[in-house]
Formats: C-alpha cells, sequence, structure tokens
C-alpha cells in the first residue's frame, strides 16, 4: 500500500483535485440556475484548484516522459554525443525546476511574511501556494526517474511508460 502511494502520488492528488472541483462546479450550477446566486468561494477554490493540477499533472508527465521535449536534435546526433547532450539537458532541466521550486517557495514566504488573505474565504493566501514547492520537488524526482530509466535503456531503446 506505502509502495503504491508513493509510486502513484500525484496521480492520486490528480484524481481527488479533480473529483473535488467537478463537484464543487456541478453544486455552483445548480446553485446558481436554482437560485440566481453563487458561491463566490469557488471561483477562489477553482483556479487554485487549476494551479495543484497543473503542477501535479506535470510530474506525471515528467514520469512518463511525456513532458515537452524538443527531440530535432537528439534525433540527428551520432551515438557517442548523445549521452553528453542528454546529461546536459537532464542537468539544464533538473536546475529550471529547482529553480521554480526555490522562487515559489519564497514567494510563498513572502506572502506569508505580509499576511496576504485571499478574496473570497480570507484564508492566509499562502495555503494556495504551500504545494507549488513540493510540486516542483516532486517533478525533479519524477523526471530523475525517467532519465535514469532512459540512461539504462540507452540512445536508441524506447522507455515504456510506467
Amino acid at each position: 500500500m506505502i509502495r503504491l502511494i508513493l509510486r502513484d502520488f500525484e496521480k492520486i492528488i490528480c484524481a481527488v483535485l479533480f473529483l473535488g472541483m467537478t463537484g464543487l462546479g456541478f453544486v455552483n450550477v445548480v446553485i446558481r440556475y436554482g437560485t440566481n446566486m453563487s458561491f463566490a468561494a469557488t471561483e477562489e477554490l477553482l483556479i487554485n484548484g487549476f494551479l495543484l493540477l497543473t503542477v501535479f499533472g506535470a510530474a506525471i508527465a515528467a514520469r512518463r516522459g511525456e513532458h515537452l521535449a524538443v527531440t530535432m536534435v537528439h534525433d540527428l546526433l551520432p551515438r557517442p554525443l548523445w549521452l553528453p547532450v542528454f546529461l546536459i539537458s537532464v542537468a539544464l532541466s533538473v536546475s529550471l525546476l529547482a529553480f521554480s521550486a526555490w522562487f515559489s517557495w519564497d514567494a510563498m514566504m513572502n506572502i506569508r511574511r505580509v499576511g496576504m488573505r485571499s478574496y473570497a474565504l480570507g484564508l492566509p493566501a499562502w495555503y494556495y501556494q504551500a504545494a507549488l514547492p513540493f510540486g516542483f520537488g516532486l517533478i525533479i524526482i519524477r523526471y530523475l526517474q525517467h532519465s535514469w530509466d532512459v540512461l539504462r535503456a540507452g540512445p536508441n531503446r524506447i522507455v515504456p511508460h510506467v
């Protein structure tokens, strides 16, 4: 059970988020058309839910090797150059993700320090930001897992999706 959760953590988070967002959107539509009023807080929750879905969905894509990639250069490289170029691309990708995690952490701490609150529910705004650094860290882990699989398979072998 623990292994399943560790392997599919982001899939579970995305499923729970999507189910909750679907239910919340449905309730909002029913109330809006039934009473001519709406839940003001649903917009805030749905927007932040989409943000989290994007980050955790990116972790799923990174683990499967379905992240955005330009493979034209990779495909044209002679075999001896494949490994150094691949390692440089992994290092640059991990660096970009690490900077994203650091900047999102810094933004969260800044929001917390100034005491910013959300516009509809009045919650501390950093609550919504808190999962972003963790999500970027998870993308790094999943990307490195996929990169390791690619390295083991070699330059001309397709790595199966996990």
